[in-house]
């Protein structure tokens, strides 16, 4: 299959190189055209690391054109953080062609938000947007141009936009995660199963004290502490409220069967997470404010969660909780840079037009 991989950070990398590795015509679009320079010099290869040693992967295209990397796709992965959706979206509008999926792991919406920018870009073709809960890979960095795995997805709920073409998004999705993709219905069912806006805001505003003194910090071994467990399982316990309250049934992938070696098997394999710990990867220097805990998973996925939540008619105080803590420390109020439904103009829709709308699309 041919797929286009859009962005030049951890996630692009894993998906780019395992992809390669699978057999799939794999183009990726870096925007800064020194990088794809010194990237194609390279030889155009991504190494992959992981628990069974070094692999490279050649790619097809490495561009700084995202019109190249697209024009031939059936898949179009982007796998960058919720921050840079709309640029990217942006970008690629006028490019997008019939029958083309763009799947985004995670989303927090973001299938919406390419949809509605090739709208606006007055591109009538028919495409189906996707997102899921998680990234599929559990990934860093290793240097420019290799990057190691620590862990793969196994289970992906994934949601569609509009949901009328699902049968042809999952079928396309799932050609590239074989035995792994879930479908949850629409593509606001899938912006819900978000592992990220749980996990992560925790994890950065309860360590802030050892985040700002330590030179380097692991943030999911020395910071996943029985306390902040508790206060992770009772955020989960918000999420799962708001998709109860909008209808949409289990399995909700509580975040408490990540951590556990019971019950039912999560996104990733039971022994990911302490793949990930004794990886080493994730001991390093964190800047508060301005890490992608803060600015993704608080900032964007917990304001569209509280903005949801409205909608539904259920109580988050602890989403709106490490909003406002969030907001104390950066200095920026993320009830108003944040994402919601308002923001992405769909604010005036109740519930009824809301989902005619994610069953439909813009038709």
């Amino acid at each position: 299959m041919k797929i286009a991989v859009l962005g030049g950070g951890n996630g692009s990398f894993a998906a780019a190189g395992d992809l390669a590795l699978a057999g799939h015509e794999v183009r990726l679009w870096r925007r800064n055209p020194g990088d794809v320079e010194a990237h194609r010099a390279q030889g155009g290869t991504i190494t992959v690391i992981d628990r069974s040693g070094r692999l490279d992967a050649r790619l097809a295209v490495v561009t700084p054109s995202i019109a190249e990397a697209i024009e031939t796709a059936d898949l179009i992965l982007c796998p960058a953080p919720a921050f840079a959706q709309q640029a990217i979206a942006n970008l690629a509008a006028p490019h997008l062609r019939d029958g083309q999926v763009v799947f985004l792991p995670p989303g927090t919406f973001g299938s919406y938000i390419f949809a509605r920018a090739a709208r606006d870009a007055g591109n009538r073709a028919e495409i189906a947007t996707a997102e899921t809960g998680t990234l599929p890979w559990l990934a860093r960095k290793q240097g420019p141009y290799a990057v190691r795995i620590s862990g793969r997805g196994a289970r992906l709920p994934t949601g569609v936009f509009p949901q009328r073409l699902a049968p042809h998004a999952l079928d396309v999705i799932e050609r590239a995660f074989p035995n792994a993709i879930e479908p949850c219905g629409d593509a606001l069912s899938g912006a819900l199963m978000n592992a990220g806006p749980i996990i992560h805001p925790p994890l950065i505003t309860m360590n802030a004290g050892p985040i700002e003194h330590f030179d380097k910090w692991d943030i999911h071994k020395e910071g996943t502490q029985p306390a902040i467990r508790r206060v992770t399982d009772a955020l989960d316990a918000e999420r799962i409220a708001i998709r109860e309250a909008l209808g949409y049934g289990a399995p909700h992938f509580p975040l408490a069967d990540h951590y556990s070696r019971d019950g039912e098997p999560w996104m990733y394999a039971r022994d990911a997470h302490e793949h990930l710990t004794d990886s080493g990867d994730w001991s390093e220097r964190l800047i508060l404010t301005e890490h992608r805990y803060m600015l993704e998973d608080l900032r964007l996925g917990l304001s569209f969660l509280a903005s949801v939540a409205g909608l539904a008619g259920v109580k988050t105080p602890l989403v709106k909780a490490f909003l406002a803590i969030g907001s104390a420390i950066t200095g920026e109020d993320f009830a108003v840079t944040g994402r919601s439904l308002s923001s992405l103009g769909l604010g005036n829709l109740d519930r009824a037009a809301l989902q005619n709308l994610l069953g439909e699309g813009f038709r």
